[in-house]
């Protein structure tokens, strides 16, 4: 089996990944043989529809879809909002975002996969597959499922070709390996989040940013978590109990059957996206290479 990485930034960091991607294929050799790019997720700013982190990326959708296809990746659009009610629905640009990106599976630039919705709400699901009715959906980490039954519940639903359980659910081995194949090809894990395990807060949080989003005004949410005032550090990602690392993808979740693995960062900058890359994707004899040819690339801002 193979792993596939869905990677964040589609918008955000649209500047890094025009000079990742040319890399990436014509140095294969840079590269695990076992691991390729599933998808690229992200929201433009000012997104009412988005959720989870407050989008900031402004680059042109056209050059973004025409990058995605050029190098034959799945292009995702961040629709996590928890929060959307009937009135939300004819948005402007979030429809004009639909109209441009449903280009459908069958598209020959497409590679088959076609283009996807990461999405919370079922009143938005509706609307996306009654009027834009070629993206696949995947049902995002934002609605903390935490109990393995209502996760396994997500994964019988037909209209998700892929399920983000919360992180705690990571090392939940005897319940994953329990799954039919059909339901492990389903599960997309979330790899390097940094939020405290213990967290009781996490909906909290993400419906404090579906409200910005909306333009909402509201109080912050302020994290209670030991060590919070740190930000995100990879570092401190590494000692979280749900972290899954490249070694346990090779050896722990390819050979039980799971191959999707979701790689978040939207709201960290472009250096800490390479370091992901460099970390998940590069032979650590190449992540030098790689460095070096991003790095000396004057025309992109790294911080």
């Amino acid at each position: 089996m193979k792993a596939y990485y869905h990677l964040p930034g589609l918008f955000e960091f649209y500047e890094l990944y025009k000079e990742f991607l040319p890399l990436y294929r014509k140095h294969r050799e840079y590269f695990y043989d076992w691991c390729d790019i599933g998808s690229i997720y992200g929201a433009p700013a000012d997104c009412i529809w988005g959720g989870g982190r407050v989008g900031f990326g402004e680059h042109d959708l056209k050059e973004v879809l025409k990058l995605m296809q050029e190098y034959g990746i799945s292009a995702r659009l961040t629709f996590s909002n928890s929060l959307l009610t009937k009135e939300h629905l004819p948005d402007k640009k979030c429809n004009e975002l639909c109209r441009i990106f449903d280009i459908g599976r069958d598209n020959e630039r497409s590679r088959g996969f076609g283009n996807g919705i990461i999405i919370y709400s079922d009143i938005l699901l509706d609307y996306i597959k009654e009027n834009y009715p070629d993206f696949y959906f995947v049902s995002s980490t934002t609605k903390v499922l935490t109990d393995f039954s209502e996760f396994k519940n997500e994964l019988n639903r037909e209209e998700f070709r892929y399920v983000v359980p919360d992180f705690r659910l990571n090392k939940s081995f005897d319940n994953l390996k329990a799954l039919s194949q059909h339901q492990k090809e389903k599960v997309e894990f979330l790899c390097n989040e940094c939020c405290w395990f213990g967290c009781t807060d996490r909906k909290k949080c993400y419906e404090t940013v579906s409200r910005k989003n909306l333009g909402v005004d509201c109080p912050e949410h302020y994290c209670v978590a030991p060590d919070s005032g740190q930000g995100y550090l990879f570092s401190k990602a590494m000692e979280n109990p749900g972290f899954i690392g490249v070694y346990d993808i090779k050896n722990t979740y390819l050979p039980m059957g799971f191959s999707n693995f979701k790689i978040e960062g939207r709201g960290l900058g472009s250096a800490m996206i390479l370091e992901f890359l460099l970390y998940y994707m590069t032979k650590p004899q190449y992540q030098i290479h790689v460095r070096e040819h991003i790095y000396l690339d004057n025309m992109l801002d790294l911080f």
